[in-house]
């Protein structure tokens, strides 16, 4: 059986797998997230999901399947990166209350030259939030390395989130069901 790797500590994309029954173990490196400028938003996903998988590459056997995701939320064009700290993470979660944004997953998956790569998009619908509310959310849960400052699957999600139109679990960090359909492509899944 080929090896997949996970080129993620996101604990997230690890459950994401998990429930799909995909066996994997994670190997990470530190990477640079930065990119190009004139790049797309479905480009700066992949770009920075594909500099994680290359970044794993040289650590793990030649045989093995990288898996690397890269999550990015965009408001009215704007890439809305993790939070700073606590006022940055309120300032954020502030501009999507009664907003519509998209979330937008970069996903890679390489084995020896063979790759694909593609981008997913979900668009969320938050309804108006309070300041209580936000303030009582970042408090509580803390969401500094979380693109956008929220995760959907926490308080702020069942209670703060309108609708979803695409992926719900690509807001969590992976559109998982494309992926086991790309893995497929590489013999496994």
């Amino acid at each position: 059986m080929i090896e997949i790797i996970l080129a993620s500590s996101s604990p997230r994309r690890k459950q994401l797998l998990e429930w799909a029954e995909i066996p994997f173990r994670v190997v990470v490196k530190e990477t640079d997230e930065t990119f190009p400028e004139g790049l797309t938003v479905d480009e700066v996903a992949v770009h920075i999901a594909k500099q994680k998988a290359l970044a794993v590459q040289s650590l793990v056997d030649a045989d093995s399947i990288i898996l690397a995701a890269d999550t990015i939320v965009v408001l009215g064009g704007r890439i809305i990166g993790k939070p700073k700290d606590k006022d940055d993470a309120v300032r954020i979660i502030t501009d999507l209350s009664g907003q519509k944004h998209v979330v937008v997953t970069g996903v890679a998956i390489m084995r020896s030259k063979k790759e694909i790569c593609f981008a997913d998009a979900t668009d969320v619908y938050f309804h108006e939030l309070s300041r209580e509310q936000i303030e009582f959310y970042v408090d509580k849960y803390k969401p500094y390395d979380k693109a956008g400052a929220y995760a959907i699957q926490e308080w702020i999600g069942v209670v703060g989130i309108k609708s979803v139109v695409g992926d719900f679990y690509n807001v969590m960090g992976l559109p998982v069901s494309r992926v086991v359909r790309a893995l497929e492509e590489f013999g496994e899944g």
